[in-house]
């Protein structure tokens, strides 16, 4: 039971250096998380990001803000974290349409790399 093979995780771009930017219960929670997502596990804080399809992302809060940690699974058997961010906005829950273009632009790094790995 406990054999499963874990997807390969690949960061694009600085997204690991973001990361570890959170307050350390975030980095664990999101680490755990990532973990399941290469079990092929699902978690409560997963969530599609609306308008670009095949990337999810981690909501994950802590004391009075949220952090958002995005990756890609439909390229090949990798899972790419294209960004990690806390949401500056206290109200509404779309992302901002700069940090769209990052994502968009990341996951096209992404795309690139998996072409390579083929």
């Amino acid at each position: 039971m406990g054999d499963e093979l874990l997807k390969n995780l690949i960061w694009v771009g600085p997204s690991k250096k973001e990361l570890l930017g959170f307050p350390e219960d975030v980095i664990d929670e999101v680490g755990y998380i990532l973990y399941r997502v290469q079990k092929n596990k699902n978690h409560p804080h997963i969530k599609p990001l609306k308008g670009l399809n095949g990337v999810l992302e981690i909501v994950t809060d802590y004391k009075t803000d949220t952090y958002r940690t995005v990756y890609a699974v439909k390229l090949g058997n990798t899972i790419y974290v294209l960004h990690a961010f806390k949401k500056k906005s206290k109200t509404g829950i779309k992302t901002p349409k700069q940090t769209m273009n990052l994502i968009k632009e990341r996951l096209k790094q992404a795309q690139d790399i998996a072409k390579q790995q083929d």
